[in-house]
């Protein structure tokens, strides 16, 4: 799929790749198409594998070129190349920013203008609304004072953007609300630690789906190579920090104060109590009810309520701390 918010150098062959991680080059030289995680890629892309939580998605990518370490060798599909390094994800930065030269910029839109109401369909906005190149906004929506849109994004009909609200790097469905004081596609915070941080490029997206409420003063951050995804009905209160990668499912209900670290999954029919704090790359199930100020550190299944730190069940939690809970 094309991206829409950063432009890909083309005819990158694997030689170039090579080169950028200090690797010797091959004979066989051949044209790689762009890089995309396992579950995403295709069979001209490359790829990465970095750890054993994602065998599952190793034997079913369609990418034949995956960058990993000596440590995980053995157990890739013979079918794939291997590129080995010592550090994937450092690889795999340097690899991003060969396909994209410009994914490390994350300065304001240049291109921006102040709207012309002409150019859409019963649209209502307040006073000093800027939006960028090509940005697609549907029928019967209404945006507030001091709004910026930037190029590219894309809006569904019967949405109801607040005041002071920045977008970008994002499309958004049908009848979805975003309040005030939002911030919704800006780089993760994805880095590497050192004498000297190195910042981690991010090419993807925020994608929005239908009847979702974000709430005032959210941030969503954008994917670093898959998208970060809020899906239909889901609702944000105030405050919620939602970081890249996250995956929240459908109908499900996010209190205030609640952060999410990066590539964390959440299903479908979750509630999360205020405050409440997810760590990364986590898959939390369906149905599941987390109390607020808990802190997951670990898996949830599907159909199951916790509670504390680190969030156990709230059976056990109760039991726990009897002396300490009062009810009225």
């Amino acid at each position: 799929m094309k991206n829409l918010f950063f432009k890909k150098k083309n005819n990158v062959v694997i030689n170039d790749i090579l080169k950028c991680l200090g690797l010797k080059k091959i004979k066989n030289n051949f044209k790689v198409n762009t890089i995309a995680d396992l579950e995403n890629s295709g069979k001209n892309d490359v790829s990465f594998f970095h750890s054993k939580k994602y065998f599952s998605k190793i034997i079913k990518t369609k990418s034949k070129l995956v960058i990993t370490t000596s440590k995980f060798k053995d157990i890739i599909p013979k079918k794939i190349k291997i590129i080995l390094v010592s550090n994937v994800l450092l690889s795999v930065a340097k690899v991003t920013s060969l396909f994209y030269p410009n994914s490390l910029d994350d300065s304001f839109d240049n291109n921006i203008f102040p709207i012309n109401k002409k150019n859409f369909y019963r649209l209502k906005s307040g006073y000093n609304v800027l939006l960028g190149k090509n940005v697609k906004i549907g029928e019967n929506c209404s945006i507030g004072h001091n709004t910026i849109i930037e190029s590219n994004v894309s809006i569904g009909d019967n949405c109801i953007i607040g005041s002071n609200v920045i977008i970008k790097n994002s499309i958004i469905g049908n009848n979805t609300n975003i309040l005030d004081g939002s911030i919704i596609g800006k780089k993760g915070f994805g880095f590497f630690p050192g004498v000297k941080n190195i910042r981690y490029p991010h090419i993807g997206a925020v994608i929005i789906g239908d009847n979702v409420e974000i709430g005032c003063n959210n941030t969503i951050d954008r994917g670093s190579l898959s998208n970060t995804i809020i899906g239909n009905g889901t609702f944000l209160d105030n405050q919620v920090h939602i970081a890249h990668n996250v995956k929240i499912g459908k109908n499900c209900i996010i209190t205030g104060q609640v952060g999410f670290a990066g590539s964390s999954s959440v299903g479908n029919n979750v509630m999360i109590g205020g405050q409440a704090g997810i760590s990364g790359h986590l898959k939390i199930g369906n149905n599941v009810k987390i109390g607020g100020g808990s802190g997951v550190i670990k898996d949830i299944p599907s159909n199951t309520n916790v509670m504390g730190y680190p969030a156990k069940s709230i059976r056990n939690f109760l039991k726990e701390n009897k002396s300490n809970v009062e009810f009225k």
